[in-house]
């Protein structure tokens, strides 16, 4: 038997809230450029600061630029977040085999199962789409439900692993 290995990467989808963060760092470099000009001793250093002040700026907007990798090996899933196409942290690795449950995000039959999480972790692209699915799993000691968005590949990797009792697909 050979190993199986998919991987997928999803593109976080910009929310409000980052759009909120962008706008508030760039009033926040524009406040402080103000506030520099008005100090006299500070006006000679204000190019410096200034380059100080827009360097860490972008430095902050840069994580939100988000994606995340899924990498499924042999039964074990594998998710990273890739910070600006640049810095990548691992998030979750578990085998698909522990998972209790996998069903589509919007399952009413299987909500009730979902909803008693102790923690909850999002790495889809934040939009509800058809390949939108959730599981639970006990993840460090503690009832853990994880959104993922797998493409048909992915999830018939993991059909394979996978009881039809613990994955419930969307027809």
């Amino acid at each position: 038997m050979g190993d199986i290995f998919k991987e997928q990467i999803i593109k976080k989808k910009p929310t409000r809230k980052d759009t909120l963060i962008r706008v508030c760092l760039i009033v926040a470099v524009f406040v402080f450029f103000m506030l520099i000009m008005a100090i006299p001793p500070l006006i000679s250093f204000a190019p410096f600061l200034l380059l100080v002040a827009i360097f860490g700026a972008w430095f902050a907007m840069s994580f939100l630029k988000v994606e995340y990798e899924y990498a499924f090996t042999d039964g074990e899933l594998d998710i990273d977040v890739i910070y600006n196409r640049s810095r990548r942290k691992r998030r979750f690795s578990a085998r698909v085999n522990d998972f209790i449950i996998m069903a589509h995000v919007e399952d009413k039959t299987h909500m009730h199962e979902f909803e008693n999480a102790q923690e909850a972790h999002d790495y889809s692209s934040g939009v509800v789409s058809e390949d939108t699915y959730a599981f639970m799993i006990n993840y460090k000691g503690k009832r853990t439900k994880i959104v993922i968005e797998p493409n048909a590949v992915m999830l018939k990797a993991m059909a394979g692993v996978l009881t039809r009792r613990r994955l419930h697909v969307k027809v």
